[in-house]
């Protein structure tokens, strides 16, 4: 009953996509590159990093990043490489620099500017007058009284 179990949690355990002939011979260099490559996006799947994408984008990727911790990148030096061919989409968590301090700040920026609105909105609203009905006129007076006998 263990052993089925065992089985059965190791088969239901997500499998990651690198591919045998992908891994590097030195494992100090392979650490890295699993480690950076957790960290770039598939640009085929979205939200799902190139380690553990099955898209051969994502091949391409992990083999590029591979390629430049061979030639003696640095974990930044490649990541910039790959962040300058693809655009900084491929980041999985972007960078918060430059104009993505817009994007950062725009939910809490429209979160503000929406309460002060809305208090605004409130505050007028209690400030103005009520409107007074004017009484109704003879005329008026007995068409009602006409309408409501018939």
């Amino acid at each position: 009953m263990k052993r089925l179990l065992l089985i059965l949690t190791l088969l239901a355990s997500p499998l990651w996509a690198v591919q045998p002939d992908e891994i590097l011979a030195d494992l100090a260099l392979e650490a890295r590159a699993r480690q950076l490559s957790q960290g770039l996006r598939c640009l085929v799947c979205r939200n799902e990093s190139i380690d553990e994408s099955n898209a051969s984008l994502a091949r391409d990727l992990r083999l590029l990043l591979r390629e430049r911790l061979v030639a003696g990148d640095s974990d930044a030096e490649a990541v910039d490489f790959i962040v300058a061919r693809y655009g900084e989409y491929v980041l999985l968590s972007p960078r918060a620099t430059g104009a993505n301090w817009l994007l950062w700040g725009a939910g809490p920026l429209m979160l503000l500017l929406g309460g002060g609105l809305g208090l605004v909105y409130l505050r007028s609203r209690a400030r103005a007058k009520t409107a007074t009905e004017a009484p109704l006129s003879p005329e008026e007076e007995a068409r009602l009284r006409d309408i409501l006998d018939t």
